[in-house]
């Protein structure tokens, strides 16, 4: 009887387990949004660390508006990578 060692069924997947050249252009086509996902996060957890202000409140107005734009980006850019047509 053999023996499979963790090692074994890790490396048996090997090919597997990296990500395509799709799936990384695909989150390279999604770092825009991703980085202003972050920027927005950064701005809401510097208002939580004290008391709120004029300036927090446009730090995040900008951020979420930058997250909203490049959500639409994105958005678009996907809408106009897909095929024309559609079920009848």
């Amino acid at each position: 009887m053999s023996q499979i060692t963790v090692l074994d069924a890790v490396t048996a997947f090997a090919d597997f387990i990296e990500p395509t050249d799709a799936e990384l252009s695909a989150i390279e086509s999604e770092m825009p949004l991703i980085l202003a996902d972050v920027e927005l996060i950064d701005a809401q957890i510097i208002a939580m660390d004290h008391a709120p202000n004029d300036v927090d409140a446009r730090r995040i107005r900008r951020a979420l508006a930058r997250v909203l734009a490049e959500r639409a980006k994105l958005t678009n850019r996907t809408a106009s990578m897909t095929p024309a047509g559609g079920a009848a």
